[in-house]
């Protein structure tokens, strides 16, 4: 769709661009965007949504297949949580260079590109589930390129915001973000069906012919072509939206970016390193596991329930935006970690109520004992996920609320107001990168902490982690009030 173009963009542009860039976009004027803009808007956001959703899931693969490597792989429960934790701490570390990108390359040309790069981890994937004879230090390497699926969310953030006014850019990326979230659930919860490790509603039975994870590496392949072929044919480009890489990077100089990147880690880094690390807490905690064929032969199956906590948090991340966008994002955000704060303590109380299963004397009377805790502990474990997910809206809904506010402010009388929110807007953007890119090295501590290699107890190191937790998230909470909320502080005339 061209109708939006500015017919008066410069030659220097028009050499470079073809039909789907768009260089008249005008999100603020309400005449605009009622005459096709937000249909524009809305069209990139389900596509952006659908490749983020596929980066979220290939991002997070290994966190329910490492819970489904035979006992021939002869993995430990440390090693196993830093399987899960490679990919996260890529997905962290990638998010900054891909958030570059949007601004160099157009939203849509780098959905495409970053779409098809997943047939990297995908097709490394399929290889390695195959081959028990591959080395750890390998498969390591190999699960860290399904970090490239995390990088995915920073570009599809930084450039939805820019399609968006300012009254619905917490709603918008509120559903764009709990797009991609969900894809964490999804896979959870299909990967077990489709290799045949469970059975689904009486529909669907297990396989009686062993477990094929290399199944769910073959459907993500086909999924991430359809993803790029999609982006390339229906999404658009805002020529309002680029800058150079020197402009992206000044975000970086900027107190306010570190400032939300902290608060961000407690938020979206608690979702992924919780969701990465679920599945193999549920196996240790509840699980009896036959040292055989690696099944579970009693306690808690946790293919069925490793799904949920992912996509309560997806759930509710659109709510957080939608609360933000009503009663402003600081005072949702306050809650969220407070509500983080009780839930977690709830968890850790449930945690000192468990008995070891591995290396008890009666395996079967233990993983019987803990499964009576196994509702409450779920219940908790949900809350939590639920409020990092409201956090995770919230906070997003902040951060071009922040920008705006302080871009108007600095602005000197006269200046063209429109032209400040533009290059607010476009700084908004790169930070909404480097925010999730720090948000996301949470993913990567957090199962990095379960897995202690200097506590040699597994339940020992999943309570002193949740322990440390509760701690980091009070810090968070009275760092929100005090930059946000408290009186006579600067940024409390924000509102955010």
């Amino acid at each position: 769709m061209t109708t939006l173009q500015n017919p008066q963009a410069t030659k220097a542009a028009a050499r470079r661009r073809t039909g789907r860039w768009i260089d008249d976009w005008r999100p603020e004027d309400a005449e605009f965007w009622e005459n096709g803009g937000h249909q524009v808007a809305r069209r990139n956001l389900g596509w952006s949504i659908f490749a983020e959703h596929l980066g979220f899931s290939v991002w997070l693969i290994w966190s329910v297949s490492a819970a489904m490597l035979g006992k021939s792989f002869g993995y430990t429960p440390q090693q196993l949580f830093f399987l899960v934790a490679a990919p996260n701490l890529i997905g962290s570390l990638i998010r900054v260079p891909y958030t570059f990108a949007v601004p160099k390359f157009g939203g849509r040309n780098w959905t495409v590109a970053s779409a098809a790069l997943l047939l990297v981890p995908t097709l490394l994937y399929v290889y390695a589930v195959q081959h028990t004879s591959t080395p750890y230090w390998a498969m390591i390497l190999i699960a860290a390129t399904a970090g490239l699926g995390g990088g995915n969310f920073a570009s599809s953030m930084a450039n939805i915001n820019a399609f968006y006014p300012a009254d619905k850019k917490g709603a918008a990326l509120g559903l764009n973000a709990a797009g991609g979230n969900v894809g964490v659930s999804v896979i959870q919860f299909a990967l077990p069906v489709i290799v045949g490790g469970a059975g689904v509603f009486g529909l669907v039975k297990a396989s009686e012919n062993g477990i094929h994870l290399e199944r769910a590496g073959w459907v993500y392949v086909a999924l991430a072509v359809i993803a790029a072929a999609g982006a390339w044919f229906f999404m658009n480009n805002l020529g309002t939206a680029v800058a150079s890489t020197r402009e992206t990077a000044q975000v970086t100089k900027r107190s306010q970016t570190w400032i939300l990147s902290f608060l961000y880690i407690g938020t979206f880094g608690s979702f992924i390193g919780y969701s990465a690390a679920m599945p193999l807490l549920i196996k240790i905690d509840f699980s009896l596991i036959d040292a055989e064929s690696g099944l579970v032969v009693g306690g808690i199956n946790f293919a069925f329930f490793a799904f949920l906590g992912a996509l309560v948090g997806s759930f509710t991340r659109p709510a957080g935006g939608i609360l933000a966008d009503r009663f402003g994002g600081t005072k949702v955000t306050i809650g969220a970690f407070v509500a983080m704060i009780v839930f977690t303590a709830a968890v850790l109380w449930v945690q000192t109520q468990l008995t070891p299963i591995a290396g008890a004397a009666d395996p079967a009377a233990a993983a019987a004992a803990n499964k009576e805790h196994f509702p409450l502990f779920l219940t908790f474990f949900l809350l939590v996920f639920a409020a990092t997910g409201v956090g995770n809206g919230s906070l997003y809904r902040m951060i071009p609320t922040i920008w705006r506010f302080e871009a108007l402010a600095k602005a000197p009388a006269g200046a063209d107001r429109k032209a400040v929110v533009l290059e607010a807007t476009k700084e908004a953007s790169a930070a909404v990168g480097i925010i999730g890119a720090a948000g996301a090295i949470g993913g990567f501590f957090i199962p990095m902490m379960f897995g202690n290699p200097w506590i040699t107890a597994p339940l020992d190191a999943v309570q002193n982690a949740f322990t440390l937790f509760i701690g980091y998230y009070v810090v968070c909470a009275v760092v929100t009030w005090a930059v946000y909320s408290r009186a006579g502080s600067p940024l409390a005339k924000a509102k955010a």
